[in-house]
């Protein structure tokens, strides 16, 4: 009688290892329609990358090469060393944190809105170091319609963080204008000191007329006590010519300090006048009257003087020239 062959399990599995599993077959019509609804997905994703670059939602990474750091004027304009060093020894440590904000310009440059401080630590250390990981720097790209806000935000920040001057003040708000961030300075300091006093705007726009008028020979503007500045404005408005004899002579002195830079800009104010009156007044025919008392003078001038004008003598003086009038 013949054995039967018994099946193992085995045998099972190696039979079915075997078989081959019979093809999918998708039907033309389904793979065009998934290639689209995953080219539409990528298209969506695409849009809203831009969307977010476009609004400066998104952070990019830029060489450093590519910032132009003067686009906008800094409020604070200078950075004190020891808060630098702190801040590169941060980004050395942990690297950039926060990104700075910057606008697209022409050529592929880029240009600075905010974030000064990080830009220069990381211009500092890859310039110390050498090293390629400070060469880039994070950044929000904002549309240039947005950069007033920008400002503002900064602005904001400056007036809370630090005593800005008033010609700090002015000079930000005829940068903004230059640029065309705003339409005028006196539309920049409305829009960026929304909340300052009528008579506070005032004495800013008068440092915008400082500014513009001598800023570029200053070494220490933002050292310029209000009460100097407002009166350097208005010797400026008595005489125009005043701009172009104050920057030679702030350039000729060359002030090291600001201490320097005041006194240069306190010596520009004293009256011309003065030495004029004097050198006019050296013809000026002089009386000797008497003992005590002396009379000096020129046509609508005279000076009565010595310790024998009394008021009594006053009092007779001035009946005389009643009597000749």
């Amino acid at each position: 009688m013949a054995k039967r062959k018994r099946l193992s399990a085995f045998g099972m599995m190696a039979d079915t290892e075997h078989e081959t599993p019979p093809l999918q077959r998708i039907p033309p019509v389904a793979r065009i329609a998934a290639d689209a609804a995953a080219q539409a997905a990528l298209d969506d994703l695409a849009d809203e990358l831009r969307q977010a670059r476009d609004t400066g939602r998104m952070v990019v990474e830029l060489p450093l090469s590519a910032i132009d750091a003067g686009h906008l004027r800094r409020d604070r304009m200078r950075m004190d060393p020891e808060e630098m060093d702190v801040l590169k020894a941060s980004i050395a440590d942990r690297g950039q944190q926060a990104p700075i904000e910057v606008v697209a310009l022409d050529e592929g440059r880029f240009g600075l809105i905010s974030g000064a401080r990080r830009l220069a630590a990381l211009e500092g250390l890859h310039r110390e170091t050498g090293d390629a990981r400070f060469g880039q720097v994070k950044a929000l790209l904002r549309p240039f319609e947005r950069a007033p806000e920008a400002y503002l935000a900064m602005v904001e920040e400056n007036e809370i963080r630090a005593d800005l001057s008033f010609y700090e003040r002015a000079r930000l708000a005829y940068e903004a204008a230059r640029i065309g961030i705003f339409g005028s300075p006196a539309a920049a300091v409305k829009e960026l000191f929304v909340h300052a006093a009528p008579p506070k705007r005032s004495k800013i726009l008068n440092f915008v007329a400082l500014h513009k008028a001598i800023g570029p020979a200053l070494h220490f503007p933002e050292a310029i006590p209000e009460k100097l500045g407002l009166a350097l404005v208005r010797a400026l408005e008595l005489d125009p010519k005043l701009a172009k004899t104050a920057s030679t002579r702030l350039r000729e002195a060359a002030p090291a300090t600001a201490a320097e830079e005041r006194a240069v800009l306190e010596a520009i104010l004293r009256p011309a006048s003065r030495k004029d009156e004097a050198q006019d007044g050296a013809d000026d025919p002089d009386f000797q009257l008497g003992d005590g008392l002396h009379l000096k003078g020129r046509a609508g001038r005279a000076v009565l003087s010595g310790h024998a004008v009394t008021n009594d003598l006053l009092r007779d003086l001035a009946e005389w020239l009643k009597s000749r009038s």
